[in-house]
């Protein structure tokens, strides 16, 4: 049924399939916890495939006011003294006005935004990793990208993604992406995936990373609850960025 109308509501299927409330509810979670499905408010979607990623000035128009929230709570694990990498992503550019009054600090990223936002910021030590440019991303992905990072000790990687869910985990439609985010990962001491919620249950070809292998995930609280169960299942942290910035330690 999902495969005809994409989207159904948990009505709608009690009703076609003559089953309680109950008996929908769980096949949903069945169904979501094999990355087949995702929860949406009153009912379920089909797992999506991502074949391109929206370029970067569609990105900034979107789901605004999450970003700003998860930027800042973000920036709070960010110490002095620290080097950390900003990953290519309007979220993370976002985390960049946070950042200004740390001391002593290094950032390190592929993110053209990024780079011109520390341009007149003489205080924070600035590394580019270089590499072929992403045009619609406007960064730099590729093997050279990833090898100025495999130079590098980084304390916090802070990744981007434009789909991740808990069975997928975190993947991409350009294969060009994957080389340096897993270098990010490799060097880092401590990983973060900053991704909204609207990007769950979205997945694409090329996979960068399971949930296990991330240190934390750091999203919105509109995130559904059978989705933050799946994640911490995998023994990953989950942090809800929202009204009251719950965090959901992996059990």
């Amino acid at each position: 049924m999902l495969r005809e109308t994409n989207v159904l509501s948990v009505r709608e299927l009690t009703e076609s399939l003559g089953v309680s409330h109950m008996t929908v509810r769980r096949d949903i979670e069945v169904l979501e916890r094999a990355g087949r499905v995702h929860s949406v408010p009153g009912g379920v979607r089909l797992a999506s495939h991502l074949g391109l990623e929206p370029a970067r000035l569609e990105k900034e128009t979107v789901d605004v006011a999450h970003k700003s929230t998860m930027a800042r709570v973000a920036a709070e694990m960010v110490a002095e003294d620290m080097t950390v990498y900003l990953d290519a992503g309007t979220t993370l550019l976002a985390m960049v006005p946070h950042l200004l009054q740390r001391k002593r600090l290094t950032v390190v990223t592929n993110d053209f935004g990024t780079l011109l936002e520390l341009v007149d910021a003489e205080q924070i030590d600035v590394i580019h990793t270089g590499g072929l440019l992403d045009h619609r991303n406007r960064s730099s992905v590729g093997r050279l990208a990833a090898g100025t990072m495999r130079q590098l000790n980084v304390d916090i990687a802070f990744l981007s993604s434009s789909s991740w869910d808990a069975a997928r985990g975190v993947t991409t439609p350009h294969e060009a992406k994957v080389d340096v985010k897993r270098a990010a990962l490799d060097v880092a001491e401590r990983s973060v995936l900053v991704a909204g919620s609207i990007k769950y249950g979205l997945f694409a070809t090329h996979r960068v990373a399971e949930v296990s292998e991330l240190d934390v995930i750091l999203t919105d609280d509109a995130l559904p609850p059978s989705a933050a169960s799946a994640i911490r299942e995998r023994g990953t942290e989950l942090l809800l960025a929202g009204s009251a910035n719950e965090r959901v330690a992996a059990s």
